[in-house]
């Protein structure tokens, strides 16, 4: 399942959650983590190995409103898409969600597949806006400016296109490691003319760039005929 998007669920509705996982899940495309109470959401996010490229949350929880606790997730600074679930789609409702900081509003009963693509899409719009960010090791990463920044040694990284891109890729990954030809597909299309040669230079001049030691790689590790990035380490 290279490249699963991590989606987190929320909402006390067991048989729902059940369906969501199943249905994400199918194919690969997604990886699923449920939680039935605002409280398991929030210890799930206050997990430093977890991370989640999106959110599905219920309005109403039994331990508070789900519209608070994305007011309160966009104002600790998150900003990975909130797609909100409800039971009513009063105009007003919508409104309220929005406000939250919701990226969008679905009513119950939704069809499975208009909720797929509304999550596609705003991950789409998320990964190419200026507020996508994330953490590989001890830089943050933002793809849109092309950069990697290492607060702690004032240390700012200029990344080519393709160097953003593979990071991107690989960091969608996960853990797991992508074959060289998966990734060359991926950043290069399926071109005859680009070889795998092509992506080992890039990887190289990428390392020369992020490891302390490029020689003795320790972010950007070559693995099962691929690559990965150890997204713990700090290096």
């Amino acid at each position: 399942m290279v490249g699963s998007r991590p989606v987190l669920v929320v909402d006390d509705d067991q048989a729902l959650r059940d369906m969501l996982k199943e249905q994400l899940q199918h194919g690969g495309e997604f990886s699923v983590h449920d939680a039935a109470t605002l409280a398991e959401a929030r210890a799930l996010l206050g997990t430093s190995s977890n991370r989640y490229d999106s959110i599905i949350l219920d309005v109403s929880l039994p331990d508070g409103d789900g519209r608070d606790f994305c007011k309160t997730l966009r104002k600790e600074g998150k900003r990975i898409p909130i797609i909100m679930l409800t039971g009513s789609d009063d105009e007003v409702d919508v409104v309220k969600g929005l406000d939250a900081g919701a990226n969008d509003y679905i009513a119950k009963p939704f069809r499975i597949a208009e909720l797929l693509a509304r999550l596609r899409a705003q991950m789409r719009i998320f990964e190419n806006s200026e507020d996508a960010v994330f953490n590989i090791g001890p830089y943050v990463f933002r793809p849109s400016a092309k950069t990697l920044q290492d607060a702690k040694q004032n240390k700012r990284i200029r990344l080519t296109e393709k160097e953003a891109s593979i990071l991107k890729f690989l960091y969608r990954a996960d853990t797991r490691a992508v074959p060289r030809q998966v990734l060359l597909n991926e950043i290069w299309g399926y071109n005859s003319a680009v070889t795998t040669h092509t992506l080992e230079t890039h990887i190289y001049r990428l390392r020369q760039k992020i490891e302390p030691d490029p020689a003795s790689a320790t972010l950007l590790i070559t693995e099962g005929g691929g690559y990965r990035l150890n997204l713990q380490h700090t290096l």
